[in-house]
Formats: structure tokens, sequence, C-alpha cells
């Protein structure tokens, strides 16, 4: 076999048309081999030969060679010679066969054999050298190069972003239309009618739950379950190779590494339907745990470089994340094995953003959340990454994890201030104050940063606890289906059952609960700020009361398309596309309280939002104490501020909202003339206004118990455009002309 020395950079398996170039990171090694896997004429079926490479090329660290003969679908790995000592943070042993940080895709699946593992079990202090290439995952070589036939970024503004949070395998599964071999994979994702539906929605940018290649936990798959959510990652650069309906024959040859170009093709469609494509990403931690967790990858490579060590005693790893081990952004290599795959992400795989999953943990250089860490100065300056839509996750488990309003101007964040605010109020609690913050934008949060309305990433549900449907049906968590005895997920969800827990026949219970799930959709997609709904929240989707589904790769988690709520995602859509129309509910800049001429031809001044009580006068000071929980909300559609993007000013209509988060039906009174003359009610939750009745300024009406209101100011119909022969030969007659 030829061997070229090849170069330092790129890092990773590199194809260009002849040969791949191979490089490695470590700067603790001695000895690196680059081994070369391929089907074995004269073994049993599935055994592989191992062709080892010595790695003699060395700059900066990087081990490389060049191979002329290494193709597409080549599947490779690393064993690398160095130190053995765990308590001075090194963990070399040329035994364990090691997946590249950078494999841009992989081929098979882990099968937990012990020789995974650094020790015999039994004895942790042993050492053990049972190869374990056999049970490894192993890298695969991909062709870089794909038509991406004119694919454009859609480049939605925040503003009019509309995010879906998603499951690649639990939102197609079940889905009637999509093709059996296309379920739960990115082609399945990629499909018409998924793609359909999410354009039905008015949804502009999908959130996918982690595609980074990941690992299924031994502990997991010996009680029967499997890894659900997916934050377990091994490979920052390699699309999950189960999610391909593709790469799933691994006895083919060709299929090896078709993951990548599948998962390309998912992302062209989405673009060619106007819909970005977001990923939620786990840069904190990785799938090799604690100091007993396996060797896969990084712990064999480098350990000290990669991971945040124990300082008095370098054996055990720091664990903010709740997993049993914290990336260590302080060092160099690792910030650059962050910053390589979001630029890998973007450029090679066209996406557009990321949601990092407990990203306070990439804010910890030392010991606290720094906003002014490297990694955010690397983001701030990178000409790629900083163009793309960068959402937080702002908190960890570390102390002062929970940093919501706490990054930097650049990045946006999951609100869970939002969250407890709207699911207080709608359960009855006395919160109006803060529930009229969380409606305007969350200024309290991101204004002092000079941050805007849509640095609020608004949600009322996420994968991590109940769907709404499940939100309104049960006051606990029912996870025994976890195999943890329920002491696993939230205790405290800020749920409300509706008087009966879990499945219901009374009418009743069921008409509130139906009620309750459109009250929150309403009061989410009309929010300023970024809303973010739960895919399936708009059918009704429920997961039986189980609020942790980490491990429910089943019917649990799955969207059941047959069994969805349409009226509900009717109600949904119709919402989502009355946002859509009015910059009203989009805003750029948050509310002054200045005032702005109104009213028939500017005649009045009112501000550009006004807090109505029940009796239609503007909200004092007083209003706000007490248990109430009702509440106006006017919205000035000339007092918009901003330009549209051709410069000019943005106006809309006026509308007024109301909120009655209380069991009793309240007299309500609409605000006077100065306000809008005559009033027409476009969303009703309760059902009891006539949107084709025009309500006149100061018209008293019946507000029913846990409802929404929302009105837009009256305008007559278009006039009835007479397009006929006989009108053109009417108007040339008056005209004079023949």
């Amino acid at each position: 076999m030829e061997v070229w020395p090849g170069n330092a950079y790129p890092l990773g398996a590199t194809y260009d048309g002849g040969g791949t170039n191979f490089a490695l990171f470590s700067e603790v090694a001695e000895r690196v081999e680059l081994c070369l896997f391929d089907d074995d004429p004269e073994g049993e079926d599935g055994a592989l030969t191992e062709t080892r490479v010595e790695l003699t090329e060395v700059d900066a660290h990087v081990w490389h060679c060049y191979l002329p003969s290494a193709q597409p679908g080549q599947r490779y790995g690393y064993r690398v010679h160095g130190p053995w000592a765990p308590e001075h943070g090194q963990r070399c042993n040329p035994s364990k066969l090691l997946l590249d940080p950078y494999a841009k895709a992989t081929w098979r699946e882990i099968d937990w054999d012990p020789s995974l593992f650094a020790y015999t079990f039994g004895d942790e202090e042993s050492r053990n050298d049972d190869d374990s290439a056999a049970h490894m995952t192993l890298g695969v070589v991909v062709n870089p190069f794909y038509d991406w036939e004119g694919d454009r970024a859609p480049r939605t503004p925040y503003t009019d972003t509309v995010v879906y949070e998603a499951h690649v395998k639990g939102l197609t599964m079940l889905h009637p239309d999509v093709p059996e071999e296309l379920r739960g994979t990115y082609a399945g994702l990629a499909h018409p009618a998924v793609v359909e539906h999410l354009r039905k929605l008015g949804v502009t940018a999908i959130e996918l739950m982690p595609v980074h290649q990941f690992v299924q936990d031994d502990s997991l798959l010996d009680k029967g379950l499997r890894n659900y959510w997916g934050y377990n990652t091994l490979g920052f650069f390699a699309p999950h190779a189960e999610y391909s309906a593709g790469a799933r024959d691994l006895e083919d040859p060709s299929a090896r590494g078709l993951q990548v170009q599948e998962f390309k093709s998912m992302v062209k469609a989405m673009h060619l339907a106007g819909i970005e494509v977001i990923l939620d990403v786990v840069y904190n931690h990785t799938a090799e745990g604690n100091h007993l967790g396996p060797t896969l990858s990084f712990k064999g490579i480098d350990n000290a470089a990669y991971y945040r060590l124990v300082e008095d005693d370098e054996r055990y790893y720091m664990d903010y994340t709740g997993t049993g081990n914290t990336l260590n952004v302080r060092h160099p290599h690792s910030l650059q094995l962050i910053m390589d795959s979001l630029r890998y992400w973007v450029t090679e795989m066209h996406v557009d953003g990321f949601r990092f999953d407990l990203a306070s943990a990439l804010a910890r250089e030392f010991y606290d959340v720094d906003r002014l860490a490297t990694f955010f100065e690397l983001v701030q300056q990178d000409p790629v990454v900083s163009q793309v839509k960068l959402i937080a996750e702002p908190w960890d488990v570390g102390p002062g994890g929970y940093q919501v309003g706490g990054f930097p101007p650049q990045w946006t964040e999951w609100n869970g201030k939002y969250r407890d605010s709207v699911r207080d109020f709608w359960r009855g609690e006395p919160t109006l104050g803060e529930m009229a913050s969380r409606l305007a934008g969350s200024s309290d949060l991101y204004e002092q940063s000079g941050r805007l309305p849509f640095a609020s990433i608004n949600f009322v549900t996420a994968h991590d606890g109940f769907t709404l449907r499940d939100l309104v049906s049960y006051d606990e968590k029912h996870n025994d289906a976890n195999g943890e005895d329920g002491n696993d997920g939230e205790s405290h969800n800020r749920s409300w059952n509706h008087g009966v827990e879990g499945p219901s026949d009374d009418a009743e219970v069921l008409r509130m609960r139906a009620r309750t799930q459109r009250n929150m959709i309403a009061t989410l997609l009309l929010s300023q700020g970024v809303p973010m709904l739960l895919h399936g929240d708009e059918g009704g989707r429920t997961q039986g009361g189980n609020n942790n589904t980490y491990c429910q790769d089943n019917e649990i988690s799955w969207m059941h398309w047959d069994d969805l709520d349409r009226p509900l995602v009717e109600f949904t859509a119709a919402v989502s596309r009355l946002r859509a129309e009015h910059p009203t509910f989009r805003r750029k800049r948050f509310f002054t309280g200045s005032t702005v001429r109104t009213g028939p031809e500017g005649a009045e001044r009112l501000n550009d939002i006004v807090w109505l009580h029940p009796d239609g006068r503007p909200m004092e000071e007083a209003d706000w104490d007490g248990d109430g929980r009702v509440l106006g909300m006017y919205l000035n559609g000339h007092g918009i501020q901003g330009m549209d993007e051709r410069g000019g000013p943005i106006v809309d209509d006026h509308f007024c909202l109301f909120f009655n988060a209380g069991a009793d039906d309240v007299s309500l009174v609409l605000p006077p003339e100065e306000y809008a003359g005559r009033w027409a009610a476009v969303i009703d939750t309760a059902g009891g206004t006539d949107p084709e009745t025009a309500l006149l300024a100061g018209t008293e009406l019946k507000l029913p118990g846990r409802s929404v209101l929302v009105l837009q100011e009256w305008a007559e119909p278009d006039p009835e455009v007479d397009w006929s022969v006989d009108a053109s030969l009417r108007e040339q007659a008056g005209r004079g002309t023949s």
C-alpha cells in the first residue's frame, strides 16, 4: 500500500476525488496507527480484516498521512500509543480502537462488549488490554461531492420565524403517507406529506433533536429500552446512521456513508419549501461518560485535552452536565473541534442554525459561567457561524447554571421563564405582571444587554417534559415505563389535569382541556418573540403522562398521525396565519410606552401598547396587585417601530387581546372609540362571538372563563371585482374610447 505524507489540515478523513487524507490530533500520543477495515473473504459473515498504517508525520501534534487507495466507503479507526496514568488524566491504550472525532459518517453500532472498557469489571483499578475493534463503531470515508442544484438558505428573519421542535424518527415513524421504508429517516422527513404539514402550520424552521451520531446506552439496552432523544453524542460531524434509509444495510458496500447524501437531500427539500433546518447540538459532553465509562474516542486519543478533569485528582471528570463528563472548552483543540464541526454543518450540510444543549457548560472556562468565555468570542468572530441562528438552552446543572437572559447579544435563548409564566397563568395562578412581561417580549431579561424581542424563544412545552395535551391532563408524571420507579423526570410541572388525572369521559373536562390547549397555543403564537411549537402539540399528541421519554423509542413518543385532533391543527394554522399576516405580533423592537397618532386621520394619540382592565380603562398601578386573572392588551398598529424591507413605515391594524385565566365569566367593556370605532373577533377560544358581526367601541361583552378573545380593528370587506367583458366595455365607454 502506498502511503504519502499528506497534510495536517483538515482534520479527519478527507476524500479529494483521488485518495483520502487522514489527520488526527493528539498531544499526548507517542505513536498513532490508522486502522483500515475491509470485508474478510475467507472469514465468517461480517468478519473484517484490519490493516494498520503507522502515521509517521506529525505537525503541531497532528498525526497525518495520505492514502491514494482509500476511497469513499472505506471503514477506519485509530489506535493511539501513549502514557497510561489515569491519576494524571492519561488514558492511552492501543488495544482500544478509537473513532475519529472528525469522522463524517459511521458504520455499525457499539455492542457493549467488556473490551470497550479500560478496566476489568469488578476491579476499577485494573487495566483491560482486550482488543475492542470487533465491537466498535467504525468511521467511514465519505464522498463530499453533492449537487445542491442551486440550493439557497431561506435566511428567514428572527421576527418572521416560527420554530417547530421535532424528532426525525418520532415525527415520521407512523405517518401513513410516508412509504414504510422511509419512515423514521431523513428521507421520510423530506417527504411531501410531512413538508406540507409544516407549511400548513406556518413553520419556518424545523429544530431537529440530536442528529449527530450518538450511542445507545448499555444500561438502557439491558432494560429493553433505547436512547430516543439522542443526547449522547460520539460523532460531532456524522449524521446519525440509524436515521438514514440508505445506510441501514450494513452488508451493502455502496450504502456506507449514504446518510450524508440523504441528510443533504432532506435539507435541500426543506429549503425548497422555505423551511430552515436547525440542529440541536450537544457539545457540552460526549457518550464516554465518567471514569467508569467506555473508551470509544476522545478518552483514548487525548483525555486531558478533550475533557474537564478534577484538578486535584485527574482520574475523575468535572460533571456540569449530569452525564459524567464535560467537554474541555479551555483547550484550543477542543474549541477547534466545536468550531470546525459548526462550520462543517453550515458550509457542507447547509444547515441554518443550532440550538446548544446545556449551553451554560460551554461558558465555563474555569468555574463560573462567563458570558465572555472564549467560545463566545470565537463564535462572534467566525464569519460562517456568526451568520446563522444561534439558540442557547441557557442552563446546566452546575453552580450558577441558570442563565436566562445572560447570553451575549448575538444569541437567542429558550426562555424558561416564559414557559413557567404561561403555565402558571393558565392554571389560575395570579401572575398578571409576570404574564404581561412575557407577552410583551421579556424586555426585563433582554433589553439591558442590547437585545431585541426575538432574543426570546418562547415555548410552553418542549421534548423535555409533558406534551401540551398531557400538560392539561395530568397533575403528576407517569414515568413507570422508564424503569426507574418513577424517580426520573421533573415533579413540579405547573400542569393542571382539570379535575381528572389522565384520560376522562367527562364531556366538560374534555371541553376545558381542549380550550386550554387553544388558549396556550394562541398565547404562544401571539406573544412578542419567536414562538416554538413541540411536534404534535398542534394535534393533541399524548405520551400518556410520561414527562421524560428519553428512553421511549416507541409509540409512547412517536406522533400518531391517525389520531390527530384535526380541528386543533386547523386552529393552530389559523393563529399562525394571523401572526404571519400582521407585523403587530412580530415587532422588531420592544414597546416603548410612547404615544403615537391613531384613530381617524391620526386625530387621537395612544401608546404603542396599553394594558386594559376588563372595564375598558387602562390598567392602573393598583390593578396589578392582588389575585387578578384577567388581562387585556391593546396593540397599536400605528406604533410599530422600525422600517419595512424597503425603508418604509410599518403600519398595521389595531388589535385587542383579552385573556381570562379565571374559572368565572367576566363582564368585558370594549375600549372607547379612540382605540377603534369597531372591532371584529378573529380568535375566540370559547366560541361565543360572531366574526361577521362588528363590535362597537364601548360594547359590553361576556368574556367566558378560561378563554382568549382577539379583536381586530374592523375593516369593510373588499368590494367584489367585476372582471367580465361587459365591465371592460363600460369602462371604455366611460372614457369615450372604442
